[in-house]
């Protein structure tokens, strides 16, 4: 153990004391008009699983705003688009089915987080409900809300996210083919791996 390492709950609130009682009481332990809204809304959320054997893992998700499904208040499908083949995620959920998801709206500094237990589905019924541009999704998670609750505007505040006038200009920042180049040592030059990666942009969001 650390110098100075909390490693008990008692002493986690020794140090921080209590819960601020609205954010005691917010818990909920399903959707209602104001997080069926929200999702509807939304065009963008962060997925995190986790297994004892893969470890952990938080995944970006976004496409057009409602693209996750509200199926009634304790049930949510996503359709799982065209991506690298990893599936962090699923191969994590297959193990251990308890995730959490943090909902964003642009321009909103409030967020909506709802933890639950998922599976992946094939259900062509169902998926095809959720296709674009005639593409059907191969997979998707079936989530079970088990908790839901709204995240106060602070963390957002203090990045200044949506601030056009904090955003860094891209060319200040290496591209993602000399990333991958400096990273693993592809064989491919530096433009051949970016130019490779614009196209999947193009011809492979879908």
């Amino acid at each position: 153990m650390e110098p100075n390492e909390i490693t008990t709950r008692e002493s986690l609130y020794d140090c921080y004391g209590d819960a601020n009682k609205r954010a005691a009481k917010k818990e909920m332990y399903k959707l209602d008009n104001h997080t069926r809204h929200f999702i509807s809304l939304s065009p963008f959320f962060v997925l995190s699983t986790s297994s004892s054997s893969l470890g952990t893992d938080a995944s970006p998700r976004g496409d057009a705003p409602g693209f996750v499904k509200v199926v009634d208040d304790h049930t949510l499908v996503v359709p799982d688009r065209m991506g690298n083949n990893r599936v962090d995620s699923m191969k994590n959920i297959m193990e251990n089915p308890n995730i959490g998801m943090l909902f964003l709206l642009p321009g909103m500094n409030e967020t909506l987080r709802i933890n639950g237990k998922a599976r992946v589905t094939t259900d062509k019924a169902l998926l095809k409900q959720l296709s674009v541009r005639g593409k059907c999704p191969k997979t998707g998670l079936i989530v079970e809300v088990v908790e839901v609750f709204m995240h106060c505007a602070k963390a957002l505040m203090r990045s200044h996210l949506w601030d056009p006038e904090r955003h860094i200009e891209r060319s200040s920042f290496p591209t993602l083919g000399q990333i991958f180049k400096d990273q693993i040592g592809d064989d491919e030059s530096a433009e051949e791996t970016e130019k490779a990666i614009q196209e999947g942009y193009v011809t492979r969001l879908y």
